[in-house]
């Protein structure tokens, strides 16, 4: 039985997290939800995951689909569930690009408190909004907090709305013209450094395993592969520092397969990327792991010496690859994404332009021939990381949810 504070809402408070499918093999945001959902407790809250599928660690498979029909269904099974509050995570791939789940906010019954958070946001848009018909009708009902070309009915009718970044929030406003106000909650690091190992020992086996000298400079890509995340230019550039010289080894640390990327299209994106690596002649000097254990992946991002993450769209810190390799304490190459709290000299090497190679091999190229660049970013990475710890993201969400239920 729950005690209810007098004034106030009941405790622990009991808040559905509705996150398409529970996959954190598959998606970042599922890995995002499931840590968030383990840090919950310990402010007062006890998270639901709500996700399609029986197989919800530590929540309910409340819908079988995604789809009209099953998003339809999704209120009887919320209504069993005795929840608070019900906070969507929002990311078209999540929900099988349907968009189905923005009408989730019509068959929720107005008592109980609707929150979403936008983990992307700004670069897709629902097929109903796609329409050369309907395409014009959008702003006008974003500006008059009717329905948004992305989520549908979400953000409008939600009590609040997360963002994870400040290109998010910007766009949130732009659309809504500020009818809709965004709370900036960060994400943290998708995996965090294992105490397990040593980096000496590490650098020592992981380059004996490798066959690379003493001099040779071991680069890491960390997340789900995927056309977006800039690899073609990576092994582009690459290719253009080894033929001056350079003795360099990448390895790519992530799985192919992602909902963003399923099935048949991950694995012609591989052999896309290992015909490139083929015709570059880098056969013998990149590595691909496919999608390994957290404790794994910490064992390689331990053992190298420079992160890179050329994403297509520029890096922000709504990105967990990132947050995980600085807080491993790796310096780290990126491409340049707008963020006010990624900056070039400070906490990364930026690159001012994204699908450029020649600009790729150059940022790699400072961090390479200086030492003293390489431990002040480092460094000053760490701190970012440091800055987006998880216990204050749970801290942060359990405040929100309880001043919602107090309005």
């Amino acid at each position: 039985m729950r005690r209810r504070a007098i004034g106030g809402p009941r405790e622990p408070l009991r808040v559905g997290l509705v996150c398409g499918q529970p996959r954190a093999e598959l998606d970042g945001v599922a890995g995002y939800v499931a840590r968030l959902a383990q840090e919950l407790p310990a402010r007062g809250v006890q998270p639901v995951v709500l996700a399609s599928g029986a197989d919800a660690a530590g929540g309910a498979g409340v819908v079988e689909r995604w789809d009209l029909r099953g998003t339809a269904g999704a209120r009887r099974a919320f209504g069993r569930l005795g929840l608070d509050a019900v906070h969507v995570q929002f990311a078209p791939s999540m929900y099988g690009f349907r968009g189905s789940i923005g009408l989730l906010p019509l068959l929720l019954p107005r008592s109980l408190p609707l929150l979403t958070t936008l983990h992307e946001y700004g670069s897709w848009e629902l097929p109903i909004a796609q329409s050369r018909p309907t395409r014009p009708l959008w702003p006008l009902a974003e500006q008059r907090k009717i329905a948004d070309r992305e989520t549908g009915f979400l953000v409008p009718r939600s009590r609040a709305v997360v963002v994870t970044n400040s290109a998010h929030l910007a766009t949130l406003h732009e659309r809504f013209q500020g009818r809709v106000t965004g709370r900036h909650i960060p994400i943290g690091a998708n995996i965090e450094a294992s105490r397990d190992w040593n980096r000496d020992e590490c650098r020592r086996d992981l380059r004996a395993q490798l066959g690379l000298g003493p001099g040779a400079a071991l680069l890491a890509f960390f997340g789900f592969v995927h056309p977006v995340k800039g690899l073609r230019y990576l092994l582009e550039a690459m290719a253009r520092l080894r033929g001056e010289g350079e003795d360099l080894h990448l390895a790519v640390v992530g799985g192919f397969e992602s909902l963003a990327l399923p099935g048949r299209e991950a694995r012609d994106f591989r052999a896309e990327l290992q015909g490139q690596v083929a015709h570059l002649g880098l056969e013998r000097h990149v590595t691909f792991t496919g999608f390994q254990p957290s404790s794994e992946v910490s064992r390689w991002l331990v053992a190298s010496d420079i992160g890179v993450l050329p994403f297509t769209g520029g890096v922000t810190t709504k990105s967990g690859s990132l947050l995980t390799m600085v807080d491993h304490g790796l310096p780290v190459v990126l491409t340049a994404g707008g963020d006010r709290s990624i900056r070039d000299g400070e906490n990364c090497v930026a690159v001012p332009s994204v699908r450029d190679s020649a600009a790729l091999a150059a940022g790699l190229r400072r961090a390479l021939h200086d030492g003293g660049l390489r431990t002040r970013i480092a460094r000053q990475g760490k701190a970012l990381a440091d800055g987006h710890s998880w216990q204050d993201i749970a801290r942060r969400h359990a405040d929100l949810y309880r001043e919602v239920l107090a309005r």
